[in-house]
């Protein structure tokens, strides 16, 4: 059994794109620009930021644009409001760190934010998604402009996606490439770290992250045993809890018939994380109202 260092918090994707000269390579992919000096990147990646226990791989500033940037391996639609607690976060320190006066007469300059989501998960999804705050919005007052707006844009950076963006930035493809072929000899039937070791000895013969893994070789290993670990533990969790909710709707919500046993119903399987168009369908309900139950759940929280 291999034992996991628990307090090793890096993430795979961060790891190989600590460098500035990989940071570069990317961002000048996904912007179609062309910068050469690494050093105008100043990187300020967010640890564990405000209250939350939430941290972002990759923020950093080149040429007044503030880019934040996270790695996700499961579909999230909350990033935008992520994203939106990350920037305000980061303009706090940038206001404080430049002196900026916000009582002032004058107006002061901000860089222009970009929130970008790399996602690598198994759920099939398009190269390329908007996600905006606005969506996460309470429909209950329809007639009412939102006073702001956030958006993160997710890019499928599974192999086989964006082969625009993979053929800029060879590093991102040697990721994913790296990361397709521990899968696909897990998948097989290959124990975890035996995959991981094999993958490895691959990757460096052909030229795949070769440099990366031969110098980072036991860190890579002990990362995504990591990651993998945590990953099964999140996927087992949900569906005990969505066995449980089923059950629990069998039982209790449609048994008694009443609106008022399916709203208690609803709120117990909240509680246990699962969502409110699941928790709409275990019981029955409109949607809808199902989703309105959820925010009054989460108001009184």
């Amino acid at each position: 059994m291999v034992k996991v260092n628990k307090k090793y918090k890096d993430r795979l994707f961060r790891m190989v794109f600590n460098r500035k000269e990989e940071l570069l390579s990317l961002y000048n992919a996904i912007s179609h620009s062309e910068y050469t000096n690494p050093e105008e990147l100043e990187i300020n990646t967010l640890d564990d930021v405000i209250y939350m226990k939430m941290k972002n791989d990759l923020a950093f500033l080149i040429d007044d644009v503030l880019n934040l940037w996270e790695h996700q391996s499961t579909w999230n639609p909350n990033m935008p409001v992520r994203g939106t607690l990350y920037i305000v976060e980061e303009y706090r320190k940038y206001i404080e760190q430049n002196g900026l006066n916000l009582y002032g007469s004058r107006l002061i300059t901000l860089p222009i934010p970009q929130f970008y989501v790399f996602y690598n998960g198994l759920k099939e999804e398009p190269d390329y998604i908007e996600l905006k705050l606005s969506d996460a919005f309470s429909r209950v007052h329809s007639e009412l402009e939102p006073c702001m707006e956030f958006k993160a844009i997710m890019m499928n950076i599974n192999r086989g996606h964006n082969e625009g963006l993979m053929k800029q930035c060879s590093t991102l493809r040697e990721y994913a490439e790296f990361v397709a072929r521990i899968r696909e000899r897990t998948k097989a039937g290959t124990a975890l770290g035996t995959a991981v070791e094999d993958v490895m000895d691959s990757c460096i013969r052909d030229g795949v992250l070769a440099e990366f893994l031969s110098i980072h070789r036991a860190e890579v290993f002990e990362v995504l045993l990591t990651e993998y670990d945590e990953q099964r533990h999140i996927a087992d969790e949900k569906e005990l809890s969505r066995r449980e909710g089923k059950e629990e709707g069998r039982k209790e919500g449609r048994a008694e018939g009443t609106l008022e046993k399916a709203h208690e119903v609803a709120v117990n399987l909240f509680a246990k994380g699962i969502s409110a168009e699941e928790a709409a369908s275990i019981c029955g309900e409109d949607s809808s109202l199902v989703a309105e139950w959820h925010r009054e759940w989460e108001a009184a929280k």
